[in-house]
């Protein structure tokens, strides 16, 4: 039986919330049920779930080094603690693992590009050197490792985790109710910008379903772009077949995906996060996402949901229809996408992933130790 590992999970704190924010503590609550030692670094206190390390004769004030871990799992390759782990780990005998979220330059703010390209420019290429693994989070993220120069066989597709447990399927409808909503519902969450593709949706839903009254769109979020999509919906006469909830409550979106009759996610590029398609399929609600790399890896045509084609409105028009009047196929699309969820985002299933990724990267460097 294979010893527990001390695990140091380290984290940017100016780029946490985008980079390993969700990521680190729910991977470390899990390496923790798995029985390893885990601490967090860069995070402030209580983010990461870490073990009682004063139990075990070390003091709270600990430092990366004091703690001695194993493994260093390591946010984002290009970061200033991605290049701490990797001193800490030719220092030591410890393996440093890379977690890559793949977020695209559209979506990356200024100050973290920024930020990236001093990192680039610094440490990359030392990192890259050390590095015994890397977690990609989705198919971009891929990418971007083979793009930065990674060893491909060092690189391993890995998806984030969805808490199976709160995002599932179920009758309830509280949220449609608390906002007067009837009928059957399509449904987007996220960021309303003009650049996702949210015109052509509403322009596609104004020339289809949105002409009946027993449909309804709902889009949940907030952005810059919420005025003019705003004003889209009224020059198409169809405004009062969409609502907009801008002041959800967190607890009501498993109600609002649960309920929906189907999800939509439009996208014109990759900058639109993967993260509320995973929820919407763990939901088991049938996914009718544009054909992007992230959104064509996660939802199956035909099996989950429909991959839409990038050729705007027209496009669009095809997909609602056919999934508004195919009952029958939302039924399977909709077992399917919980089934692949389950098979798939799994937190538990991930982490003992992890946990091999990690025995592995101690034992090459072990027998690499040995044969030098």
């Amino acid at each position: 039986m294979r010893s527990p590992l001390r695990v140091a999970l380290l984290v940017d704190p100016l780029t946490l919330k985008s980079r390993g924010g969700r990521h680190a503590p729910a991977l470390a609550r899990e390496l923790l049920a798995l029985g390893h030692t885990v601490r967090g670094f860069g995070a402030p206190p209580g983010v990461i779930p870490r073990s009682d390390i004063i139990g075990q004769g070390i003091g709270q004030g600990i430092g990366l080094t004091g703690f001695e871990p194993d493994v260093l799992v390591a946010y984002d390759s290009l970061s200033p603690t991605a290049f701490q782990g990797a001193r800490v780990a030719r220092s030591t005998s410890a393996s440093l693992i890379l977690v890559e979220p793949g977020t695209t330059r559209e979506a990356t703010p200024l100050h973290e590009r920024l930020l990236q390209g001093i990192g680039e420019r610094m440490w990359g290429r030392y990192v890259r050197a050390t590095a015994a693994g890397v977690i990609a989070l989705d198919p971009v993220a891929q990418q971007h490792a083979i793009d930065d120069g990674f060893d491909e066989g060092l690189i391993h597709l890995l998806s984030t985790g969805v808490d199976l447990e709160r995002w599932k399927p179920c009758a309830g409808g509280s949220a449609l109710r608390r906002f007067g909503i009837r009928g059957r519902v399509v449904t987007h969450v996220g960021p309303l910008e003009t650049s996702h593709g949210l015109e052509e949706l509403i322009a596609a839903f104004a020339a289809t379903i949105g002409q009946r009254n027993d449909w309804s769109l709902v889009l949940a979020g907030n952005g810059s772009g919420r005025r003019g999509l705003r004003t889209t919906a009224e020059r198409l006469g169809v405004a009062a077949r969409i609502h907009w909830l801008r002041d959800m409550d967190r607890d009501e979106l498993p109600s609002l995906l649960s309920a929906s009759t189907f999800y939509v996610a439009p996208a014109l590029n990759n900058a639109p996060l993967i993260r509320p398609v995973l929820r919407a399929l763990a939901s088991g609600l049938p996914v009718l996402a544009s054909d992007t790399d992230r959104y064509r890896w996660a939802v199956q045509d035909n099996e989950s949901g429909l991959v839409v084609p990038m050729e705007g409105k027209a496009a669009w028009e095809q997909a609602l229809t056919r999934a508004s009047t195919s009952p029958k196929a939302r039924e399977r699309w909709a077992i399917g996408a919980r089934q692949w969820a389950e098979s798939t985002l799994d937190w538990k299933s991930i982490a003992l992933a992890f946990e091999q990724m990690m025995y592995e990267a101690r034992e090459k460097l072990a027998a690499e130790k040995a044969a030098s």
